[in-house]
């Protein structure tokens, strides 16, 4: 089908952007499950805005950065304007936000949602309506935001395009005849998806007059420009040179810089109600910006913010160690900078006697954790050492006082009332064949039946309570095991409940070793106190002295195995003759050893500080066991 468009050049788009009126502008994200297309619809509906050419396109545009890329997945929200002429002759602007789609980064996709007005909710036509389809399927409906939704990858041999339609009526109470069926690798359809916007996603309702109010949705640090904020203009008109205030924090500058973002920063004199853009002021120290927080002008300002901040509180927290002690600066810098455009990333200062200073870090959960850790690495060239990850439990003490943990190694001794940890509400979407062994998973983990609906004769819904502390513990891996790697997961937190936990101490030749510390079930300690004893024999390399591997609670010793001591064979050189001149040497060996175990220490590799997490065999044997 021929495009019915006419296209602007980037440079006369840029140049007739003050013309485009509020009426003929459409704000929108793309929200879907995890895998379903939404980079690659983004880059086709960037094509056809011109934005890119067979010169500059490359596969997923908008993922900016290499990790972004390397795992297929969308981590940071990211922007994008461009125009396109509709059926009626008129020039129209777009204002593109991309979000992530993975469990982890539920917060970023809510605030992105807040600039615009609606969302194109993207469903795989070969696999259907998914677990996290659904929980931003939801995120869309709280935000009050027309939900269009599309059915892509239509060009596979296995899209079930009318199967899909009947699970968007069931599943979502959609009509499933405003979906539109395209493919975002091909572009079939897509210019009738972009009509479809201008038809069915409302304009802003913009008041150019009122005083100014603009979002912050996103913000990165520039080197050269300092913080740039990507902003939602939703009242009144903001111009280079004009003072603003960060009703939030309080803190005022001056603009030294705006534009829109199309793909590269275009530079123009003013942003008006309705529009898309980023600011930027100079700001250096990135404590001063908060995201979600609204902007408003010093000389005449608003008195409501329009986005209510809220507190993103993590699930899940571990230890970040700089390997060389030295990089511990190099690295406080980097969390600052890094928690600046992620207001779910939270830490404080920690030490460690095994393993020196560094951060207690807490994330939204085990992918974020990843992500953080690898950009740190990445972006600012630290060597970093991970500790297990554990949850934050409520532990009552019998004097009354209730206090939180989410260290093990702060977990107190005695004089305990009661510990509650917390329960998530964990959503399965799978296969009907699978059910039974997902079911079997779910009752090893301590979990709660609390639904089971069937989307249709051949999907699914299992949802569940279960304990977060569980989860994290190779839950994920477990679920695409025992499903084939068909099952999809979303989970929220649900609430705290009161459990028989007891901490687990790993000793090391007899030294309690910190960091590898973990609060677990009465129930399950001595079996996970075994494993992690003989993932480190599977760890630590010999020494010139036996090492006692120990797992204990309290002082009972619940676990013990022993890494026997590097032998050198002394009688190498003894070629027959008596038999007592070998022992006399085997024998000095021996008192030789006595000594050393005394005096020496373990080195534990970096490996064994995630033993916590690895069971079975997952790691390999050393060759001499």
């Amino acid at each position: 089908m021929a495009l019915q468009a006419i296209y602007l050049s980037q440079r006369d788009a840029v140049m007739a952007f003050g013309n485009i009126p509020a009426s003929r502008i459409r704000n929108f994200s793309i929200i879907a499950h995890i895998d379903h297309g939404k980079s690659t619809l983004a880059d086709r509906l960037l094509e056809l805005g011109r934005l890119t050419d067979e010169r500059t396109q490359k596969e997923q545009i908008l993922d900016s950065m290499d990790i972004e890329r390397e795992r297929g997945i969308t981590i940071k929200s990211n922007s994008a304007s461009f125009f396109w002429r509709g059926n009626d002759g008129l020039e129209y602007l777009f204002n593109l936000i991309d979000t992530p789609g993975h469990v982890d980064f539920t917060y970023e996709v809510s605030r992105s949602l807040a600039a615009c007005e609606g969302v194109l909710l993207l469903i795989d036509a070969t696999q259907g309506v998914q677990a996290q389809t659904i929980a931003n399927f939801y995120l869309a409906l709280e935000a009050d935001l027309m939900i269009l939704p599309v059915i892509n990858k239509i060009d596979l041999p296995s899209a079930d395009i009318e199967k899909t339609r009947k699970q968007i009526e069931e599943s979502l109470g959609l009509n499933p005849n405003d979906a539109v069926a395209v493919s975002g690798k091909t572009g079939l359809n897509v210019p009738e998806l972009m009509q479809k916007i201008i038809d069915f996603i409302p304009a802003p309702k913009a008041d150019a007059t009122a005083p100014l109010r603009a979002l912050v949705f996103d913000a990165y640090f520039d080197s050269y420009r300092g913080v740039v904020a990507k902003v939602r203009i939703f009242d009144g008109t903001v111009k280079k040179g004009d003072r603003i205030r960060f009703m939030r924090r309080g803190s005022e500058h001056s603009i030294t810089e705006l534009g829109i973002s199309q793909l590269k920063l275009k530079p123009l004199n003013s942003l008006e109600a309705g529009e898309v853009g980023y600011l930027v002021t100079g700001i250096k120290n990135v404590s001063e910006i908060a995201l979600g927080d609204t902007i408003t002008l010093c000389e005449n300002p608003a008195s409501e913010p329009i986005f209510k901040i809220k507190e993103v509180k993590p699930m899940v927290f571990s230890g970040l160690f700089p390997v060389n002690g030295d990089d511990y600066e190099q690295l406080k810098e980097a969390m600052e900078k890094l928690a600046l455009n992620d207001p779910a990333l939270v830490y404080e200062p920690e030490s460690s006697e095994a393993l020196g200073f560094g951060f207690r870090v807490g994330y939204l959960g085990l992918l974020h954790m990843e992500i953080v850790q690898e950009r740190l690495e990445r972006e600012f060239g630290l060597y970093l050492l991970t500790t297990a990850p554990s949850v934050k439990y409520r532990v009552t003490k019998t004097n009354g006082q209730v206090i939180e943990i989410d260290n093990p190694s702060e977990y107190p001794q005695g004089d305990i009332q009661q510990v509650e940890e917390p329960y998530v509400k964990v959503s399965i979407i799978s296969p009907a064949e699978y059910l039974g062994n997902i079911l079997q998973l779910l009752q090893e983990k301590r979990g709660e039946n609390s639904a089971i609906n069937y989307l249709d004769p051949t999907t699914v819904q299992v949802i569940y309570l279960i304990p977060l502390g569980e989860m994290i513990f190779e839950f994920y891996d477990r679920l695409k095991s025992v499903t084939r790697g068909y099952a999809t997961l979303d989970y929220e937190l649900h609430d705290y409940r009161r459990s028989d936990l007891v901490k687990v101490d790993i000793l090391v030749h007899g030294n309690k070793v910190d960091a590898l510390s973990m609060i677990v079930h009465k129930s399950s300690a001595e079996r996970r106190g075994r494993e992690v004893i003989n993932q480190l024999r599977k760890l630590i390399s010999k020494h010139q002295f036996q090492i006692a591997l120990q797992a204990a609670i309290g002082s009972k010793i619940i676990a013990r195995e022993n890494i026997s001591a590097l032998r050198k064979n002394v009688t190498a050189k003894c070629y027959g003759g008596d038999i007592t001149r070998k022992r006399k040497l085997l024998e000095r060996q021996k008192e030789g050893k006595k000594r050393m175990k005394m005096i020496g220490s373990v080195e534990i590799p970096q490996e064994a500080f995630l033993a916590v997490l690895k069971t079975g065999d997952t790691i390999e044997r050393r060759d001499d066991d």
